[in-house]
């Protein structure tokens, strides 16, 4: 037979997770946005981010702080209108082309100083799969994936047309004919 305190203990214990189990979808709403340069409070279970309805994403609650900032930063243009060369001049702007989109998120992670064309993002960072990010550039597109989800202006293996520019996808696509290129630590 229980005591009382073991009672009470174990009946907060599940208030407890009962609250926080309500707080997470009212902390998705706002679609882990917040105004430019701030960093969302908002996270998705440990692993991979979690898409959300209206388009955006959620970092996960392990993603180191470059991270979470890169999925902000996407978040803040996703649904900006593909313009050729848009983001190649200078990292803000009204509409962003495949390298545009990717250079504004790695510089918002920290990780670029200047914005690049998909052929030069071919050679940045180092060779290879990120942990948590992983940019994939040829001559004539870039698109990359963070915390697990994919951020391209192309809609490629998508059934669903979400429409051109900068957006998170739905599906992966393959890697193939693409240098897979990573920051050391992300």
């Amino acid at each position: 037979m229980r005591s009382k305190s073991t009672t009470k203990l174990a009946l907060a214990g599940l208030l407890l997770i009962a609250s926080l189990t309500a707080a997470v979808p009212a902390m998705a709403q706002t679609g882990g946005t917040g105004s430019p340069g701030t960093v969302t409070t908002a996270t998705a279970p440990s692993g991979t981010a979690q898409l959300q309805p209206g388009g955006t994403a959620l970092a996960p609650a392990n993603a180191p702080r470059p991270v979470r900032k890169a999925i902000a930063a996407a978040n803040r243009i996703h649904t900006r209108p593909y313009i050729w060369g848009g983001g190649h001049r200078k990292f803000k702007s009204r509409g962003y082309d495949c390298s545009g989109a990717v250079s504004y998120v790695l510089h918002a992670a920290g990780i670029l100083p200047s914005p690049m064309a998909s052929g030069p993002l071919m050679s940045w960072g180092s060779p290879g799969i990120g942990q948590w990010i992983t940019v994939y550039a040829n001559k004539t597109h870039a698109w990359m994936t963070v915390a697990g989800l994919r951020f391209d202006t192309s809609s490629a293996g998508e059934s669903l047309n979400q429409g051109s520019g900068p957006r998170w996808r739905v599906n992966m696509r393959a890697g193939t004919g693409y240098a897979a290129r990573f920051y050391p630590g992300l």
